[in-house]
């Protein structure tokens, strides 16, 4: 239990310093806020320009009436947020700032917990490992999925139809105008995407950690529900404080085993896995890109959502939500992880049901056996690629073909449509120069549009191998996270057009089919060299400097580890 709280370190005394700090905050709050009561942060990613986040300022307020009526005093702290559809050149260059910029104001202000708003990609990652590294308690409350939209009779599903409508319209299946028609049908309501994307992915894998009030995650954001669970988060971040309830004392090896079954039981986004690292790593939690293979792999996929199947998260919530999927796989789990109430995870399984089996399927069927998160290794990715079995097609899961390469994302877009460019559907198309240190921030751009020629011979998929990362709303068979990157000096940088590339998802290998002695008197591309990103100051300069590779998260080495939540020194 706590014995005095931290921002009794500024508020406390009747010195100089402590008059100070409590009479700039005398501005609304009541002299009982500087005695006795635990002060919390919500830390608020809400922003016009972030607009999956736009209403996390009405969750704010429900979230500050419930640290109100528990006897708390709650503090409005705005955060670096990223807006993944806006912010160019990828949201994920910013992820780390994000996370370190969070973490600076929560161990300099006279806070004793925080409240953790996000929806957008980036935003739950990076406040999970800006409180894995400060430790104070703390809590998130995801801000949930749009509602469904219709199109000429037929869902959409926010995220994954924009590339099917796009491929439709390069392949001369649909009109730009019918295409443009589409964009307020697709976004019909606040909240992030509704198909298994990274937003929805990371709320669902935050409540597995056990960092959010069970049952919560994938609620839609416009159902009031959300806001009485918001109310509730904030009484019980009182408690916490009270019970000192911090990261370091609920999360675990087994906090992270169950997050990796869920990964698979929900069909997640690949762009989890290198979240979950880094967020390991702020704890200090050994965790490995393999330990996903061998903790997943052989999970079955139990809910019919987009991209891996039908539905959409409003099907999914209405369901019965994660609890009913994890009932399912309850015998996967680790019994003993506890989440952020004090007690453990499969504790709230007992009376969880699907309701719609159609969408969460029983286990004895489910909508593919073994789904998981595969690690493919080789001599092109000696430590390690990752492909989602559930989103590629099953007969290109072994599969031997003939490199197509592109030096940078502009060589892509330069030469992808050019009628003559020498590719067939047996083609394997590579693209380098996108992970952490080459683009630089690992963009979504593995995913590449197909060859228009192609599809319009009908060819839907292909194999396609980048060091970047994919969108968790995309398909497709894809192998990302190439590591080491090309900029990296990987031997993705090797590969020539021509050479012949051997995927085989099952016995887990990636191999470029070129002699060894051969590969090693090879030259990295000077085209895809020139193409690196090189900044001379700034952000982009202190990134490439010190950002690590995708296989440990892709965070900045300076940052891994857990520091705790110091008071600091004295300011006046």
């Amino acid at each position: 239990m706590v014995t005095e709280f931290r921002s009794a370190h500024w508020y406390g005394g009747d010195d100089r310093n402590g008059y100070i700090h409590r009479a700039w905050m005398r501005r609304g709050l009541p002299d009982s806020a500087f005695s006795g009561r635990p002060h919390i942060a919500i830390a608020n990613t809400a922003s016009d320009l972030t607009p999956c986040n736009a209403h996390l300022d009405e969750v704010a307020t429900s979230v500050r009436d419930g640290i109100h009526e528990a006897g708390g005093i709650a503090l409005n702290l705005p955060v670096v947020s990223l807006g993944e559809t806006n912010v160019r050149p990828t949201a994920m260059l910013w992820r780390n700032m994000a996370a370190m910029a969070t973490e600076e104001l929560l161990r300099a202000n006279p806070i004793d917990g925080v409240v953790l708003l996000g929806g957008c990609d980036k935003t739950i990652p990076s406040l999970l490992m800006a409180a894995a590294s400060v430790d104070l308690p703390a809590i998130v409350v995801p801000g949930g999925p749009m509602l469904t939209g219709t199109f000429r009779g037929k869902v959409l599903g926010c995220g994954t139809d924009v590339w099917r409508l796009s491929e439709d319209v390069r392949g001369g299946a649909l009109s730009r105008e019918e295409f443009t028609r589409s964009e307020s049908a697709m976004i019909r309501s606040r909240g992030h995407c509704n198909t298994m994307g990274t937003a929805s992915t990371m709320a669902l894998v935050a409540e597995a950690l056990g960092v959010l009030l069970p049952g919560l995650a994938g609620t839609p954001a416009p159902d009031s529900r959300l806001l009485s669970a918001a109310h509730g988060t904030g009484r019980l971040a009182v408690e916490l404080i009270a019970a000192d309830r911090r990261p370091s004392t609920f999360l675990g090896a087994g906090s992270f085993h169950n997050a990796i079954v869920a990964l698979a039981a929900i069909g997640g986004s690949t762009n989890a896995v290198v979240h979950l690292l880094a967020i390991a790593g702020r704890l200090g939690i050994p965790l490995t890109v393999a330990d996903f293979d061998r903790i997943g792999a052989d999970v079955p996929l139990l809910v019919d959502l987009q991209p891996a199947g039908r539905y959409l998260m409003e099907d999914f919530h209405r369901a019965g939500g994660l609890p009913a999927v994890l009932r399912e796989v309850r015998d996967l789990l680790d019994p003993a992880a506890l989440t952020v109430t004090g007690r453990p995870l499969v504790e709230y399984l007992d009376d969880a049901r699907s309701w719609d089996p159609a969408v969460i399927r029983p286990r004895a069927d489910p909508v593919q056996p073994a789904a998981g998160i595969a690690m493919l290794r080789g001599n092109l990715a000696p430590d390690g690629a990752i492909i989602k079995p559930a989103a590629a097609s099953p007969e290109l899961l072994r599969h031997r073909g003939r490199a197509v390469v592109f030096d940078s994302i502009e060589d892509f877009h330069a030469r992808i449509d050019d009628p003559d460019l020498d590719v067939d559907r047996d083609s394997v198309l590579v693209l380098r120069g996108c992970g952490p240190r080459g683009y630089p921030g690992m963009p979504e751009v593995s995913n590449m549009p197909l060859p228009r020629k192609l599809l319009a011979q009908g060819v839907r998929d292909m194999v396609r191998v980048c060091d970047g990362r994919m969108s968790g709303t995309a398909y497709g068979t894809v192998v990302l996270h190439v590591t080491p990157e090309a900029a990296a000096g990987g031997p993705l940088a090797l590969v020539r057009t021509g050479d012949h590339i051997v995927l085989d998802v099952p016995s887990r290998l990636l191999e470029l089919d070129v002699p060894a002695g051969e590969l090693a008197a090879r030259q990295p591309s000077e085209a895809s060299a020139s193409a690196y990103a090189a900044p001379s100051r700034g952000w982009q300069r202190l990134y490439i400097d010190h950002v690590q590779q995708a296989d440990t998260g892709a965070d900045l080495d300076f940052l891994t580890g857990s520091s705790g939540s110091h008071v600091g020194r004295e300011s006046h």
